[in-house]
């Protein structure tokens, strides 16, 4: 049986399925279902020889007509002609009551392997069957990314299969993609395709023909143009968006701003703004790279004006999404507030 593993990680869950160090329970839950698949898709992928699955594996979906006592009926069962039984419960939100699940695993088959995948938030009852899986299994909690660990994990993505990224070209394709995984996975090998052999670099320039945003009129260009209160240029970008709606609109834009000037608040009250280092880590930031933009930021904006910002934000937010607002456009909404943030 595998070691006690709570509050573990995707990555060394991996590891651990690689190493064939399976455990009788896997209880998958969050809001991030990137992970719960990988995971689940590995085992059904790799626990069994593909001639094993016929009678082996068995794949469930959490609905009015599936119960947990069917669930363990089929844990209950013993391989045949293999080492491992494999029992896989997707969509396991929908099923009603986990009693059976609870009780199961107070002495789970050692031959069987169960996977549970409870997508779109977590497993609050009963207590007991989380105590339980975190004692004899595996309980993974898979949360949504936060946009700032976007470009972090679009560089190990891309590294780990002998690729580099231009900052630029990471920030374009996570403020274009946003905390979508699947889709940013996709979009990801969908530029890992294009590239060849002898040039593995991904520049702006690719991601521009391959994703399809523009390296010049992108939320990047756009915060850079704000960070360096270039009237023009914010406005000329913010013109592009609401020109083209399919590169995102305002309703994509506003997100990422706020996220910024949120930062650049928090950069105020950092012990020691004038060190790089110091502040990237204040701020959580994987590099000194990012730190910049705060550095210019208070240059050109005072405390009490971001905060004036981000309570104008918050305004736009709700006008936006028809709170006191009868008429107004999301455009001319982001056009008021880019005046208000620059003048």
């Amino acid at each position: 049986m595998a070691e006690k593993k709570q509050g573990v990680s995707y990555e060394s869950v991996m590891k651990d399925l690689k190493a064939r160090n399976f455990s009788p329970v896997y209880l998958l839950m969050g809001d991030e279902s990137y992970y719960i698949d990988k995971i689940c898709d590995y085992l059904m992928e790799h626990a069994l020889q593909p001639e094993e699955r016929d009678f082996n594996q068995v794949v469930l979906f959490g609905s009015p007509s599936v119960t947990a006592v069917q669930v363990v009926d089929q844990c209950k069962g013993y391989p045949m002609m293999a080492e491992h039984r494999v029992v896989i419960l997707k969509e396991a939100q929908n099923l009603k009551n986990f009693e059976a699940l609870d009780k199961y695993l107070e002495n789970p088959v050692k031959s069987t392997i169960l996977c549970v995948c409870y997508k779109n938030g977590t497993l609050k009852s009963p207590k007991t069957l989380l105590t339980k899986v975190a004692q004899t299994g595996v309980l993974l909690e898979s949360k949504k990314m936060k946009d700032y660990q976007l470009a972090g994990f679009i560089e190990k993505y891309l590294k780990v299969r002998n690729t580099t990224i231009e900052p630029k070209a990471t920030q374009m394709i996570a403020d274009h993609i946003g905390p979508d995984l699947h889709r940013l996975t996709s979009e990801l090998d969908k530029v890992l395709i294009s590239l060849s052999e002898n040039d593995r670099r991904v520049t702006p320039e690719i991601v521009e023909r391959e994703i399809g945003v523009s390296k010049d009129f992108n939320v990047f260009e756009l915060r850079n143009a704000i960070i360096n209160k270039d009237v023009f240029k914010a406005n000329q970008i913010v013109q592009y968006f609401d020109n083209n709606p399919k590169s995102g609109g305002a309703f994509s834009l506003l997100p990422l701003l706020f996220s910024y000037f949120q930062n650049l608040m928090l950069a105020y009250y950092a012990p020691n703004k004038q060190n790089e280092t110091e502040l990237a880590k204040f701020l959580d930031l994987k590099s000194t790279w990012g730190v910049r933009d705060y550095t210019t930021g208070m240059r050109n904006y005072n405390g009490m004006k971001v905060m004036q910002i981000i309570a104008k934000m918050k305004e736009v937010d709700a006008k936006m999404k028809g709170f006191n607002n009868p008429n107004t456009s999301a455009g001319e909404l982001m056009q008021e507030l880019i005046f208000f943030i620059l003048h």
